[in-house]
């Protein structure tokens, strides 16, 4: 499945999560874009809260006003990144999921980003995968939404061995593939995973790393392009296909507080030759 965004043809859209400035405001993420000429942002996180339905109510009171402050930007929103997991989706955690649809309905979000959850893949979590699924599909489709919901590749997702089998259950499932967690704790190198996950595949994660420990991993993060992550051979298995969907970098500054700031990270993305 190759996604056209533009409609001059196929390409990729740059994109990076709020996680890398979670305490900026909106007009804030949505101005560090425009200046490093990013295409969209993601929102996991903005004024310092992981909220955004409170953040939204908070800051613009309706859905309607939100879309309307976002008119006059030329960037997007690609995505909100929700907490919902597949594997454990309690009813409160759905109802959760549910205050994010009118703010997306509303400002022409058409991703809302959630995680596989589990740890193994097994029989009795890839059935709970599937029931949620079925549970969007059926909400989604009485309350006639536009947005649709994107799995990342995260927890069971992660491992090679479980992602065929997912898809055959949930052939039709979009993903999330954060690229450098299958690599990282998958082992697999992404021009298989991309094999796996090509028909599927609306929204990439990028970032790099090096396998020295840090303070909460068995590797550290490092800005595009000054680790071991195989970028280039993603960059060509991705042109091969033609891939046009999203290509966003997941600056993970939030949970990692020794990260430098997203500024510098997105100007080593360009330096790198991030997006082609």
């Amino acid at each position: 499945m190759v996604i056209s965004i533009d409609s001059d043809g196929p390409r990729i859209m740059s994109a990076f999560s709020t996680l890398g400035c979670a305490d900026l405001e909106l007009e804030e993420a949505l101005g560090l874009a425009a200046r490093h000429g990013i295409d969209a942002i993601e929102i996991r996180a903005l004024g310092g809260t992981l909220d955004l339905a409170a953040y939204f109510t908070e800051r613009f009171g309706s859905p309607d006003r939100l879309a309307t402050a976002l008119e006059a930007s030329p960037v997007r929103i690609c995505a909100f990144d929700t907490s919902l997991r597949l594997v454990g989706a309690t009813s409160e955690a759905k109802e959760q999921f549910l205050r994010y649809l009118p703010w997306a309905e509303a400002a022409g979000v058409g991703s809302l980003r959630v995680f596989d959850g589990g740890t193994t893949g097994d029989t009795e979590e890839m059935a709970e995968a599937v029931s949620t699924l079925q549970w969007w599909n059926e909400t989604a489709k009485r309350e006639g939404f536009r947005a649709d919901m994107i799995v990342e590749t995260h927890d069971f997702l992660a491992l090679p061995d479980t992602i065929a089998r997912f898809l055959e259950m949930a052939p039709d499932c979009a993903l999330l593939w954060d690229t450098h967690h299958t690599w990282r704790k998958g082992g697999q190198d992404p021009a298989e995973t991309w094999k796996q996950v090509r028909g599927n595949t609306r929204h990439l994660h990028v970032k790099d790393s090096i396998s020295k420990p840090g303070p909460r991993l068995p590797y550290s993060y490092v800005p595009p392009g000054e680790g071991e992550f195989p970028m280039a051979a993603l960059r060509s298995v991705l042109a091969a296909d033609g891939y046009a969907g999203i290509m966003s970098l997941e600056w993970e500054r939030l949970w990692h507080t020794e990260l430098p700031p997203l500024d510098l990270a997105l100007e080593a993305a360009r330096r790198s030759g991030l997006w082609p």
